[in-house]
């Protein structure tokens, strides 16, 4: 438990549990043979298996590179964002943005947990799940009326199924759930910087889109675990004004991301290690420029292009380690929950981008 109340838990599966339905296999209708993450299409059957839980949805939490295409490709029409995120739920049986391939995570109650199930939930748990909608089971019932579709965040109704290898969060009681949600979206972002930066001792780090939820996160997350020195990267004169005000980084510089030069020059000398937190893309080979040799790219936007990635590393020379940042570290919600908790300036971050439900 952490202080505010929340418990994490995580399946694996047991020897005596199927693996094909530890993993949600049963669920996939087509193709056969792939996990549901692949699949192009899940039962949502709201019966469960004895190693799986139903959760009753009451918030969809879009990841930001999805929402961002969706808005750009509909040109801002909240009605047409709002039709497109239901036809996809209605055609995948779950949240599975097929330009992006990214999806989000969900806020619900527990409404039934099977017997066998190794997640620890009970009915009446109000939890945040810390697996992909990509590979969600997710069916929605109000047709997403209660969303404006001007926000990441949708209120929902419906259910979502979780299997014996998902991960979920009981949320904190201390925290609204807007906040939770926003946090929990990204958790992974900052326990695995803290863990890269604990393991090379007292790098230098620099964090493009700095002043996002996961680019603010892996600031505070890089400084308190021994970062010598970080830097944030942002687009604008609001964001670079507003992370300097925050004082998380020792410097504060702008440049487009996904301008490979003018990134490298923001920076200055190549740092240790370099973070990857925007959620636009193009921005591989920026950060590559920007790293020094032997030193570290943690991707985490959605938005990466894993083959611009290595191709550019090796038509550049770069003798770099890349990490795919996959969203699941051990105790990374707690990790995440804390620095809101203890960070006034991460908080007050989330709370200008989640909105005035998230400050109390």
């Amino acid at each position: 438990m952490t202080d505010g109340g929340a418990a994490l838990t995580g399946g694996r599966a047991d020897r005596g549990t199927d693996t094909a339905t530890a993993v949600g296999l049963h669920r996939v209708l087509e193709p056969a043979g792939v996990l549901p993450q692949a699949a192009h299409r899940l039962d949502t059957d709201p019966r469960i298996r004895p190693d799986e839980v139903r959760i009753v949805v009451e918030r969809l939490n879009l990841d930001a590179a999805s929402y961002r295409q969706l808005r750009t490709a509909h040109g801002g029409d909240p009605d047409a964002v709002r039709a497109e995120v239901l036809r996809i739920i209605g055609e995948r049986g779950k949240m599975h943005n097929p330009v992006t391939g990214s999806g989000g995570m969900l806020v619900g109650t527990v409404e039934e947990a099977g017997p066998e199930s190794p997640l620890g939930l009970a009915p009446g748990d109000r939890v945040a799940t810390l697996v992909s909608l990509t590979l969600t089971p997710l069916a929605v019932t109000d047709g997403l009326a209660g969303w404006d579709g001007l926000s990441e965040q949708v209120p929902a109704r419906g259910h979502a199924i979780l299997f014996a290898r998902s991960i979920a969060a009981v949320l904190p009681d201390d925290l609204p759930v807007p906040l939770a949600l926003a946090v929990m979206d990204v958790c992974g972002a900052p326990a695995l910087t803290a863990r890269v930066v604990a393991a090379r001792g007292a790098p230098s780090v620099a964090v493009l889109g700095a002043a996002g939820k996961s680019g603010c996160l892996a600031l505070a997350a890089a400084r308190r675990a021994g970062a010598s020195r970080v830097i944030g990267l942002v687009p604008t004169a609001e964001e670079e004004d507003r992370l300097t005000a925050s004082r998380l980084a020792d410097a504060v510089v702008r440049a487009d991301a996904r301008d490979p030069v003018a990134v490298a020059a923001a920076i200055g000398e190549p740092v240790d290690v370099t973070v990857v937190c925007v959620d636009v893309p193009g921005c591989e080979h920026g950060a590559i420029l920007a790293t020094a040799p032997g030193g570290t790219v943690v991707f985490f936007s959605m938005a990466t292009s894993f083959p611009a990635a290595a191709l550019g590393a090796e038509g550049l020379a770069a003798d770099v380690t890349m990490l795919i940042g996959n969203g699941y570290v051990p105790g990374h919600a707690e990790t995440a929950l804390d620095l809101v908790r203890t960070e006034p300036a991460v908080r007050a971050l989330f709370t200008a981008r989640t909105g005035p439900d998230s400050a109390q």
